[in-house]
């Protein structure tokens, strides 16, 4: 793509659908944003997750989706984040990361990071979004059987994609053969456990609304309304750092935090002060410019178009932009666009006590996607990585055991295949 003088190919394959594949920000923006009702996800794609996801928010178009984005935005509020940080991180990071990590230090045990942080991210995603705790972060026990099948379908939803001619996996799964098969029993599965799990909320919120109604003292901020699920009901998944960052990373937390480590468990990291890390924020921006947690999104044109930068699209094209290929692509970010540099994010004319994060357009760095379908959890997600790397790096080392470059898997979701081993150890 670095070759084509418009950063946009075309791909054709017997038998498969004409993609256009594009790291152009020009052409990023008219897809998401300028004319966007002609770039939905189309049935090719919500038929390849639609088993998973059915209709869904992440799998569907037109007015279903937006009606579903506005019940949905209201879970992601300024108040909604401050509740997120104390009563979902505060508990996942004291009780349970730090005194995992802890325990490996003291055993000097190698564990993998990836895993860890996978499960963290489970857990704190559960809480969140269907108040419930599947506690994924004891390593002791097995993984709960809805994450390891959710893990099996989104694996195997996201092969679809990659198969040569599209009628083959549907043949396995009329069939009812192969990979098919192992997806429809980890369909089932998820699907059984997020009923039951349904059913129980409906059930306690029942119980609260007959208990609040003979109960003249009662109020409206009963407990079970903190997740996104009840909320709903009453409505209607990484770049290792160099040493010289993480240091000014630590740094950045004790300027903001207090000097004593010990503090923070006394007073745990709070929202403001989240917000206004700027150097983590630009090296968790850096590390997602490199390997995006979404290396591709795909739409289908609705009606023949045309491309900012002049390439045809026919109806019924998959239309894709490629936010791992954008963010190595020099015409976009220099020639060091394959060095991890933090300060790229960084005003240059500003002083270097008062630097301030530099405007990038959305377009340029899709990695939240972008214009109506933009990720309603960015903020989300950035307070979750800064609490969690901030907590981390403050107190451990993290130590690579394999010298070797992980290699980056793009599914779904991207991931490093292997996971990553490390050695924890603890600062004094």
């Amino acid at each position: 793509m670095s070759k084509s003088t418009t950063r946009t190919i075309v791909v054709s394959r017997l038998g498969a659908r004409r993609t256009v594949v594009t790291a152009n920000p020009s052409n990023v923006e008219f897809i998401l944003k300028t004319n966007f009702h002609n770039f939905p996800k189309g049935r090719p794609f919500t038929e390849i997750l639609g088993d998973l996801l059915g209709c869904g928010i992440f799998n569907v178009d037109g007015e279903l989706w937006s009606e579903q984005r506005k019940m949905a935005s209201h879970g992601f509020s300024t108040k909604s984040l401050k509740h997120f940080i104390v009563k979902t991180l505060e508990e996942e990071v004291h009780q349970r990361l730090i005194p995992l990590l802890e325990s490996a230090s003291i055993a000097n045990r190698v564990v993998d990071l990836q895993e860890i942080l996978r499960r963290f991210t489970f857990d704190s995603v559960c809480k969140v979004s269907l108040g419930t705790d599947p506690c994924c972060l004891d390593l002791s026990q097995p993984l709960p059987p809805l994450v390891m099948a959710f893990d099996s379908a989104s694996a195997i939803s996201a092969t679809r994609a990659t198969a040569p001619v599209s009628p083959i996996w549907k043949i396995k799964r009329a069939l009812g053969v192969g990979s098919e098969k192992s997806l429809r029993e980890a369909i089932q599965l998820v699907h059984e456990s997020v009923l039951e799990i349904i059913k129980i909320k409906k059930k306690k919120i029942s119980d609260e609304n007959k208990n609040s109604s003979s109960d003249n003292n009662s109020n409206d901020n009963n407990k079970s309304n903190d997740d996104l699920l009840t909320r709903l009901l009453l409505a209607g998944h990484d770049e290792v750092l160099h040493p010289s960052k993480e240091e000014m990373i630590v740094k950045e937390v004790k300027s903001v935090f207090g000097d004593e480590i010990n503090k923070m468990i006394i007073k745990p990291f709070d929202y403001e002060g989240l917000k206004g890390m700027k150097f983590l924020k630009a090296c968790l921006c850096e590390s997602m410019r490199l390997y995006p947690p979404v290396p591709w999104d795909s739409k289908h044109a609705a009606e023949d178009d045309v491309l900012p930068d002049g390439t045809p699209v026919r109806r019924g094209d998959r239309v894709t932009y490629f936010p791992y290929g954008m963010g190595r692509m020099e015409d976009l970010w220099g020639k060091d666009c394959h060095e991890f540099k933090p300060d790229r994010w960084f005003d240059e004319s500003a002083d270097e006590e008062d630097r301030v994060l530099k405007y990038v357009s959305a377009y340029k760095f899709p990695v939240f996607q972008a214009g109506p379908r933009v990720c309603l959890g960015k903020e989300m997600a950035f307070i979750q990585m800064k609490y969690v790397v901030a907590a981390i790096l403050s107190r451990f080392r993290i130590k690579p055991v394999c010298e070797n470059q992980p290699v980056f898997v793009p599914l779904l979701t991207a991931h490093m295949a292997g996971g990553f081993k490390v050695r924890v150890q603890k600062k004094h």
